[in-house]
């Protein structure tokens, strides 16, 4: 895989550094709130300008705030991806003067021998360009006065970008990464596990509850092997959330749900399933993701003979729904099988993307059929004239049928259950959807 050229925003908070990361990106990756320190982790995301490719990095605010006991955390991960980074857009609010702060944090940069370009945003109109001056303190040959939110002398700025990126080529198509969303309720060890995966903090880990807000990519190759983990904010009721920027955080959360070739669920092996956990279980279910559940913290609780089986008694009952989902107990803190959920990840992704040949699941039809002879949701007999895959991820199955109605369910639950035995579909779930023909 070729490494490419990455570019880092940087700034203090609140000068809107994730609109401007979501403008050169032309999606809506990064969350933007209008109250600072939104963004935490290092939020990295390829990025294609004309052709030319790079990886951009949003980083979270380089100020201390007495109200974020992580701010520190923050200030460590955002200069770590200036030093790692070749290009870097210093962003600065063009509604207020240049701080002495700002002033020395560009020249600490400068010393870096990094490409720093001085970017004033929030300069809407012509008008707010006399307010410039104040940034020519800067000692620069140009500074780019733009606005993010209204996408102004953009052109402008995406241009000297561009100019500074080599031609990017690639003399075959790289696979496309597994994209594997790891979510769970707060405080589970999601980040930890995928620092754990990585090899190095790559996330911010607290005792903290919710200390991640934004969705973060990392991008992880294993044996010529490339996965994106998606570590989400910790999930929980909207209602039992007051602070603004947590909401958007599980909202976000939801979508990369949706976005994802395949969920982990994260639980704490300690206390699980909660109602919670199975909320977040039904969301991947619902979606139709093929899921793994990952149970962490293992290292908590005394490993003896038959645990596995055990832990598995415990949540069936009221996880029983996503019974197919295979199941890994793990600990992020001491590495013990972590590797194991990228593992499954494959084959659960694999077995999601399967297409099963028509004649194929005629024969199983006409052995059910024979076996178990179908009933209707009236508990009447039902005639199934024939099946047809229609689509994959997750595996969708058409039945016709000489009645309109519907099977009983727990036969539909049977024959789900001998269609995933038979073809190889354990972690996805399995659509079936009834014709009358």
């Amino acid at each position: 895989m070729q490494k490419l050229i990455q570019v880092a925003i940087i700034g203090f908070p609140n000068v809107g550094k994730s609109t401007l990361f979501n403008r050169l990106l032309g999606k809506k990756k990064s969350l933007v709130h209008s109250l600072p320190g939104m963004t935490r982790d290092k939020v990295t995301s390829r990025c294609r300008l004309q052709g030319k490719e790079f990886n951009l990095v949003d980083t979270g605010g380089f100020l201390d705030q007495k109200d974020d006991p992580l701010s520190q955390k923050v200030k460590q991960k955002a200069w770590e991806a200036a030093q790692e980074s070749d290009i870097l857009l210093f962003v600065f609010d063009g509604k207020r003067e240049l701080l002495p702060a700002e002033e020395e944090l560009f020249f600490s940069l400068k010393k870096l021998g990094k490409k720093v370009l001085p970017i004033i945003n929030k300069i809407d109109s012509p008008s707010d360009e006399e307010k410039l001056g104040d940034f020519y303190r800067l000692g620069v040959e140009r500074i780019y006065p733009i606005s993010a939110e209204h996408k102004r002398n953009l052109k402008a700025l995406e241009g000297a970008i561009e100019e500074l990126i080599p031609e990017t080529f690639s003399e075959e198509e790289e696979a496309k990464p597994l994209r594997i969303a790891i979510v769970g309720r707060i405080n589970v060890g999601k980040s930890s596990l995928v620092n754990r995966l990585c090899g190095k903090e790559n996330l911010i880990v607290s005792e903290i509850p919710g200390t991640t807000r934004d969705s973060i990519d990392t991008l992880l190759l294993r044996e010529r092997k490339a996965y994106i983990l998606i570590d989400t904010a910790g999930l929980r009721k909207l209602s039992r959330t007051r602070d603004k920027r947590e909401k958007a955080s599980i909202i976000k959360a939801k979508k990369d749900i949706m976005t994802a070739d395949v969920v982990c669920l994260v639980m704490d092996c300690r206390e699980f399933p909660t109602r919670q956990d199975a909320s977040i279980a039904r969301l991947a279910h619902q979606a139709g993701k093929p899921l793994v559940i990952a149970l962490n913290k293992l290292d908590l609780i005394q490993d003896a003979p038959g645990l596995s089986r055990s832990l598995k008694e415990r949540m069936y009952p009221r996880l029983d729904f996503v019974r197919y989902a295979p199941i890994v107990s793990v600990s992020a803190v001491t590495g013990k099988r972590v590797v194991k959920i990228l593992d499954l990840a494959e084959e659960v992704y694999r077995n999601a993307s399967k297409k099963i040949k028509t004649s194929a699941l005629n024969e199983f039809l006409k052995r059910v059929k024979e076996k178990h002879p179908p009933f209707s949701r009236k508990r009447e007999r039902m005639k199934l004239k024939y099946m047809t895959q229609a689509s994959i991820c997750p595996p969708t199955f058409l039945l016709f049928t000489s009645s309109p109605d519907s099977l009983l369910p727990s036969y539909e639950k049977l024959f789900v259950n001998l269609l995933r035995r038979e073809f190889g579909l354990a972690g996805t779930p399995i659509r079936l959807i009834l014709k009358k023909k």
